[in-house]
């Protein structure tokens, strides 16, 4: 009896500063909350294409594309959870402060309140009429706002990821802000949750949504559509009508560079570190069996993946194998001298191996699984400046760009020194 009183003591012990800062979170939510502006949904009366840039004049296209391609400025990224998307971030970032181009930022946090859908009113800043050049970071996709920021001839572009090792990595990362997992006994937490998903997930629950096709409801849509529900497949033309382009994060290279050729960008535009990625040590090997109930627990997600996974290699089809061949090798001879140029050691390390603190990309609750980088000391004057960028992580380089964190860096000292 005594063993028993003392574990349930102790369980509570540890849920109290999770209520306390899950309170404390609420709290902050309605304090950044932002008001929707009332502005006409009509896209020609809030960013014109007379008035916003469409290509400055200091950019050349890429040499092998069409000779009437001009470098596109206008972008939507669409940036999912857990596929790489932090990667494509710094590439649009870099590229946005190297043009002088306008971002519509997030304000006090690195997000546009996700999960709740997005709204103009949620953009730093935002006066109705604005035009924007890029959109990139974290919302629920809503594309009647959204519009409104951009000029008509704007490029969609999002990219997916294996809905199954997205799950995992999402289990893994999110786990600990999700109280519906908290009472999942045993060392394989992912594994007896899918062994009986219902049993310890409600729709309605805290931060539910990144325990069941995360994709989909990173796209606005309901994520608890049962399989074969005809509307999954309607959601997936719809995703199709709104974006010219979607990645895959399996095949990163191959996505780049039909995103260079996409947007007439040269490779030196689509150069790249990996970044936000876990150490292998952290990533759960999922048996077959696994692998079927966690495909089946996110169906739609498949089916989003499936269905853009075919019409990605219809693209690569039509760019060619061969010079697909030709310009992947090309991206990773180039990738590969940057590493030598800029990255001590040549490589990502563990957190606590990190020198410098503007390069430490955060890090999962009661973990430093997230690998980062040192840089080099004996740079080249005229390298070491696009060095920092591409090892900057998303949190530091919104700081950068001007963006005042202070939700997210409050929200950082808790989980560090509280949890």
């Amino acid at each position: 009896m005594f063993n028993k009183g003392f574990k349930c003591t102790a369980v509570v012990r540890r849920l109290i500063p999770w209520i306390v800062l899950t309170k404390v979170m609420l709290v902050l939510y309605c304090l950044t909350a932002t008001r929707q502006v009332n502005i006409s949904p009509t896209q020609e009366k809030t960013c014109p294409l007379s008035v916003a840039k469409t290509s400055p004049g200091d950019i050349t296209g890429s040499p092998d594309s069409k000779q009437d391609c001009s470098p596109k400025v206008n972008i939507m990224f669409m940036k999912t959870h857990k596929t790489a998307s932090s990667t494509i971030l710094n590439i649009l970032y870099r590229f946005g402060e190297k043009h002088k181009l306008r971002f519509a930022l997030p304000d006090r946090r690195n997000d546009f309140c996700y999960p709740q859908p997005f709204l103009c009113s949620q953009v730093k800043d935002y006066r109705p009429g604005e035009c924007f050049n890029i959109v990139c970071n974290h919302m629920r996709f809503n594309y009647q706002e959204v519009s409104k920021l951009l000029p008509p001839n704007a490029l969609y572009v999002t990219i997916l990821r294996d809905p199954v090792d997205l799950f995992e990595s999402a289990f893994h990362y999110y786990q600990k802000i999700i109280p519906l997992t908290w009472s999942i006994s045993g060392n394989n937490k992912l594994t007896e949750f899918l062994n009986n998903p219902e049993a310890f997930y409600s729709p309605e629950a805290i931060n539910s949504f990144y325990l069941k096709n995360l994709l989909f409801f990173d796209f606005g849509f309901d994520n608890n559509l049962k399989v074969n529900d005809p509307r999954v497949m309607k959601e997936i033309q719809y995703v199709s009508k709104r974006f010219h382009l979607v990645l895959i994060a399996e095949y990163f290279e191959e996505s780049l560079i039909l995103l260079k050729d996409l947007l007439c960008w040269s490779m030196e535009d689509i150069l790249y570190f990996k970044l936000n990625v876990r150490r292998t040590s952290s990533v759960s090997r999922l048996d077959p069996e696994t692998r079927a109930k966690a495909l089946q627990w996110n169906w739609a997600d498949w089916k989003l993946y499936e269905h853009f996974n075919a019409t990605f290699w219809e693209r690569v089809e039509a760019y060619g194998r061969t010079r697909m061949e030709r310009d992947v090798k090309e991206l990773k001879r180039r990738n590969a001298e940057m590493r030598a140029t800029c990255i001590e050691g040549g490589d990502a390390v563990e957190a606590q191996r990190i020198k410098d603190t503007h390069f430490k990309p955060w890090q999962p609750i009661g973990e430093k699984s997230i690998m980062g980088y040192n840089l080099r000391n004996d740079i080249n004057p005229e390298r070491r400046s696009i060095c920092a960028k591409m090892l900057t992580p998303e949190i530091q380089y919104l700081s950068d760009l001007g963006v005042n964190l202070w939700v997210t860096r409050l929200w950082g000292w808790l989980k560090d020194y509280i949890l």
